[in-house]
């Protein structure tokens, strides 16, 4: 049936009995495609009937429909205007694996990072009314992006605002789970059918009958809901809460939704769905089908995997090393460190503000919290780095994973601007290792300090190094070939392959390791460089901001040719890294013919 679908309005064409079969029909082919492409497969199983029921009742022609974070979008995807061209899920010049305003004209706003659907939808819905359109708007968020707190902004401004819009709070077990189950049925039985359905839907007749006071009416019924029901939160912040349902029942859902778009105001669908549903790998392990990749041989052990174990080994020996993530166990390396401290170890869900400022309420107490945060996330807490952890000068590690180019994920997950955005804080240290080895080390160094730092490091594997953690004492950047007329500095993992590429040139040409970004000891970089015609520098992060204007500061007055190579004004789209990494120069293949080129012109 997928082939006969070319317009979203084509799936009110097919027949009810068989919108199960055009179902499990998805299903096959996302399993199909992401065992190729990788993505986000279990999310995007779940809903499969919960699109399909929104597809039959709405007109994406000009209603809205935003999905929160964007993995639960394939489906959407599929039904929209990609289908023929799926099987380019995030290779480079293929589809996003996120909704993309740029990508299609269904795709109401771009998602990449959670919690953020709800604020995007009344802001969707407001310009509607602002320019008197008839429209709906729908935003899909899952339980766990509840755990932001931007998404109870958006519910507070909705209900107080009190635009028509729909809110679905897709319930996959992993966050609100405490009406699940046999009571969360009864739950639904009653609201759908049930003593407060009843009286909800007589309100008039009894207001005519009786002449009873609206007001007393409208108490009773919030007064019954409030105990029977598990949305008295929702109902509180202005929404009319209908649920939980079951998200896996095509005809209820079409039913409910129908009802739902009937009535005006802001109002909230409470579903419950099975994540990974359809795939028994994903239904049993939903955390590790949360995002696949192709499978790989590797036994190098990553950077996040080096971080885990050393914090694993440095806490066996200080008990008031503390670790938290914002729902990232296993993203960030905690996951065994998780297991053998469950009392110094913190889950603070998908909430990075929050997770920096209670690092900081740990520190202040004594402790020494190492917090783990991918860099693009990391950028939600930027108020909480300056005020909470480093104004009052903390001593909270901040761990930077993902530092650089991430791949697959793109534009809104590459880590291209955490030396930018950090660079120019007080009191806080900067690292960047250029191996795992010197990851190892920075730990290690870092709780020693008593002060803020951050240390940024990049996906995957390193060099193969030997890992021999010890205390750094000397803050200097390294010289890594002291000699020649024009010098390359970089950093973190472009070390070794500008290392590799000067190599490959043959000439002599000075090599600096800029592993302390920030403080820098400006003098004797200046001093160690001081003989040199040019400068050449290598960052896998943005030039603007990052060492290429950190060094033409620090050589301003010198009038020295600085040429900075990382990545230009832009976002960079997703990709396989190497292709990425092509497309800006930053092999040592390309770094080894520019700077032979350099060197040509001021040896």
């Amino acid at each position: 049936m997928l082939n006969k679908i070319s317009k979203p309005s084509d799936i009110k064409l097919i027949k009810p009995n068989d919108l199960p079969k055009l179902a499990q029909e998805l299903r096959d082919f996302i399993i199909a495609t992401v065992s190729e492409t990788g993505g986000h497969l279990a999310s995007s199983l779940g809903v499969v009937e919960l699109t399909i029921a929104l597809f039959v009742v709405f007109d994406l022609e000009k209603d809205k429909l935003v999905w929160d974070v964007g993995h639960q979008s394939y489906i959407h995807k599929i039904l929209t205007d990609r289908y023929e061209n799926f099987n380019t899920l995030r290779q480079y010049q293929g589809i996003s694996g996120f909704p993309k305003i740029a990508e299609s004209k269904y795709d109401a706003f771009g998602t990449g990072h959670s919690s953020t659907s709800i604020s995007a939808a009344l802001g969707l819905a407001t310009a509607r009314d602002l320019k008197k359109e008839e429209s709906k708007v729908i935003a899909v968020v899952g339980d766990g992006a509840m755990t932001g707190g931007l998404a109870f902004e958006g519910l507070n401004n909705a209900g107080h605002l009190g635009k028509d819009m729909l809110v679905i709070l897709n319930d996959n077990e992993m966050f609100i789970s405490a009406r699940v189950g046999a009571l969360g049925k009864y739950f639904t039985r009653i609201l759908s059918g049930g003593v407060v359905r009843t009286l909800e839907e007589k309100i008039d007749f009894l207001l005519e009958k009786f002449k009873l006071p609206a007001s007393m009416i409208s108490k009773l019924i919030k007064r019954v809901k409030t105990i029977l029901t598990p949305g008295m939160l929702f109902e509180e912040l202005g929404f009319y809460y209908y649920g939980p349902v079951d998200g896996h029942n095509i005809d209820e859902l079409i039913t409910i939704l129908e009802k739902m778009k009937r009535r005006k105001g802001p109002k909230l669908l409470h579903i419950v769905t099975k994540k990974g549903k359809g795939f028994q790998e994903a239904e049993n392990d939903p955390c590790s089908f949360h995002g696949v990749g192709k499978s790989s041989k590797n036994v190098v052990k990553t950077y996040t995997q080096v971080f885990g174990d050393v914090l694993v080994k440095e806490a066996e020996a200080d008990n008031s090393i503390v670790a938290v993530t914002a729902a990232m166990c296993t993203g960030t390396g905690l996951c065994e460190f998780s297991k053998k401290f469950p009392d110094r170890y913190f889950d603070v869900g998908i909430a990075e503000a929050h997770a920096l400022t209670f690092s900081a309420g740990l520190a202040a107490n004594g402790l020494k919290p190492v917090v783990a945060i991918y860099s693009t996330f990391l950028q939600r807490g930027y108020d909480q780095m300056i005020h909470d952890i480093c104004l009052q000068n903390l001593p909270v590690i901040i761990m930077i994973d993902r530092a650089g180019i991430v791949g697959e994920d793109g534009a809104t997950h590459n880590g291209v601007f955490d030396i930018a955005y950090l660079r120019i804080i007080p009191n806080l240290t900067l690292m960047s290792p250029k191996d795992e080895n010197e990851l190892a080390c920075m730990l290690k160094t870092a709780l020693t300090l008593n002060k803020p730092v951050a240390i940024r490091y990049p996906r995957g594997t390193g060099e193969n190094v030997v890992i021999k953690p010890q205390v750094l004492k000397d803050f200097k950047p390294e010289i890594i070939f002291p000699e020649g007329k024009i010098a390359v500095v970089a950093t973190g993992n472009m070390v070794h392959p500008a290392k590799r590429a000067i190599e490959k040139i043959g000439k002599k040409i000075k090599l600096v390791n800029l592993q302390f970004v920030k403080p820098l000891d400006a003098d004797f970089l200046r001093e160690s460089l001081k003989d040199v015609s040019a400068i050449v520098t290598v960052e896998e992060h943005v030039v603007a901001g990052g060492i290429g204007s950190l060094i033409t500061e620090v050589f301003a007055e010198y009038k020295l040719p600085v040429f900075s190579f990382g990545i230009p004004d832009t976002f960079v789209e997703h990709g396989k890294v190497k292709i990425i990494r092509d497309l800006y120069n930053l092999n040592e293949e390309r770094l080894a013919v520019i700077i032979k080129q350099i060197y040509a012109n001021f040896k």
